[in-house]
């Protein structure tokens, strides 16, 4: 790659060359290249399109993340689909994502057994990278031979910012472009105590408080409270709307020609100082803090508090295990609305992109045909054929269709699919996110009820803020946990000890020299600049 466009021509060596003819010429076997450095160019422009690389069968292994409580049946119509389509024989393996799952990669790749293609996580791809086990994607990966990929979920550029270790290692799964959060109020609780949903965070504030002085429940004691979050017994949760207050929206923003780490920003001062008084005033779970995981949410469902913040799903009926209806089997007449005081100045900043699809630097080189073949797979599950298949199931069966319309069969779903291991939430490994409109598909799900659907539509419409474009990386030898650590390690004193954010400044001043704030967010702003050809500054 370089600097003035992301697709590049390779500089052919004879033996690339010839690995370029074996796969074209539909040939299992391929030449090895000399080449140790993953930083060079090791192979050519293989065509995944090549109809005579069909011509052959390959055995194919490919090692992806997949849901715990998900597994694969004996009758699997993808994997018979992809089989029949693509003329190979598919090894599919699968675990839930986390450390263990990065060490079975390591393991495979360091005994000489790395998958044809797999996917890991961002820190563990970088290290492989950084490690020169990776093939080079260019010749494998682009427009070209994705057009799918290119045409519904990424760019050219939105790639170029996936970059490591300078050069294209690793290409990112589809990912969501929107992280759909959303504030709920307990209506029912509303409408006791004849408020009106809130519109600001002035409203926001009150309705707390009565929620937590004024008996809501009407079960004449005071055992509620205004909202709930999940501090993890180490930092300021994001959901108090202290943080919207100030104008800070997620991990890192873009403001003008300023670069911003939302977390270490100087109107942290503030954001301290709005839930300090909070908290000073009894109206949030006194938990909240030491609350981890879904623990808040376990509190709003139990009727313990009026507001929380979660995703598009908490409070849809059509979802068995959602948190409206975990609320209604305590208390029928549980009713959760959506709400954000900030829907037309900003919720979040859009998403970066997670987890990429990687290939073996030692197949790239030995058998050139399997990543070609992999990739023309992969292509066809980002489009809208492969995403319906991975999604929601066959045609006629699972779904039926009207135009771009499609009516699903839930019914069906349930008895061959969800009741069959669930196995869809491994094969929609490749497009994990539920955004169908990104391939031109209009979904019908009849157990949608008219409220579910006037919630996603009023959580869709809030306003999102652009991303930065990449998954930036601090100078060599500098580990941006540790200065987090000390970030929030100052942060939790001024908000339990000091009860004010008067001395942010100080504090923030030490995070900035002593502990390298400063030069991690320079060059954070450095990486942004090259991306976005735009000098951005971080102050």
């Amino acid at each position: 790659m370089n600097k003035k466009g992301y697709w590049k021509p390779l500089q052919l060596t004879g033996v690339s060359v010839m690995a370029v003819s074996l796969v074209l010429g539909g040939c299992s076997s391929s030449s090895d290249n000399n080449s140790a450095d993953p930083k060079t160019e090791t192979t050519g422009s293989p065509s995944p399109q090549a109809t005579d690389a069909k011509k052959e069968n390959l055995q194919l292994r490919w090692f992806v993340s997949g849901n715990a409580s998900s597994n694969l049946p004996k009758d699997d119509f993808v994997k018979k689909t992809i089989e029949e389509k693509f003329n190979v024989t598919l090894n599919l393996e699968y675990m839930a994502p986390g450390t263990d799952y990065d060490n079975k990669i390591s393991v495979m790749i360091a005994g000489g057994e790395a998958p044809d293609m797999f996917i890991a996580s961002g820190t563990a791809s970088q290290k492989y990278a950084a490690d020169r086990l990776l093939a080079d994607m260019t010749p494998f990966v682009s427009p070209k031979t994705m057009p799918n990929y290119f045409k519904y979920w990424f760019d050219e550029v939105g790639l170029k910012g996936y970059e490591v270790e300078k050069g294209f290692w690793r290409a990112p799964l589809p990912f969501p472009i929107k992280t759909y959060r959303s504030y709920y109020v307990r209506q029912d609780w509303l409408d006791k105590l004849g408020l009106k949903v809130p519109n600001t965070y002035d409203e926001m504030i009150e309705v707390m408080r009565k929620f937590t002085f004024d008996d809501p429940d009407g079960n004449g004691k005071k055992d509620t409270y205004g909202m709930s979050a999940a501090g993890n017994g180490n930092s300021i949760s994001y959901d108090f709307p202290d943080w919207l207050k100030q104008g800070l929206m997620g991990p890192s923003m873009l403001v003008g020609d300023q670069f911003i780490d939302t977390q270490s920003d100087p109107k942290m001062q503030f954001v301290i100082d709005g839930v300090v008084k909070i908290i000073a005033d009894g109206i949030v779970d006194p938990d909240w803090f030491l609350n981890k995981g879904t623990q808040h949410l376990d509190k709003a469902a139990q009727g313990k508090v009026g507001i929380i913040l979660s995703d598009e799903k908490f409070a849809l009926d059509s979802i068995a295990t959602s948190y409206q209806n975990k609320s209604k089997a305590i208390t029928p007449q549980a009713n959760w609305v959506a709400f954000q005081p900030y829907k037309d100045t900003g919720v979040w900043t859009e998403n970066l992109p997670g987890f990429p699809f990687l290939f073996s630097r030692t197949t790239a080189e030995k058998q050139p045909a399997k990543i070609a073949r992999s990739v023309e797979i992969l292509d066809w599950l980002a489009s809208p054929e492969g995403y319906l298949l991975t999604h929601y199931g066959k045609e006629g069966t699972h779904y039926t269709k009207n135009g771009s319309t499609y009516t699903l069969n839930n019914a069906a779903i349930k008895k061959d699919i969800i009741d069959q291991g669930d196995f869809l939430n491994i094969w929609n490994f490749f497009t994990r996110l539920d955004e169908p409109e990104r391939v031109g598909l209009n979904i019908i799900d009849p157990a949608m009820s008219d409220r579910d659907r006037n919630i996603i539509k009023l959580i869709k419409s809030y306003k999102y803020l652009p991303s930065i474009g990449l998954s930036t990386a601090p100078p060599p030898g500098i580990n941006i946990g540790d200065f987090r650590t000390k970030m929030r390690e100052f942060q939790v004193k001024l908000l339990f000890d000091e009860k004010s954010g008067a001395n942010w400044p100080k504090y923030r001043a030490e995070l900035m020299s002593k502990h390298q704030g400063k030069l991690i967010f320079d060059e954070y702003a450095v990486q942004v600049s090259n991306l976005q050809g735009k000098t951005f500054k971080f102050q």
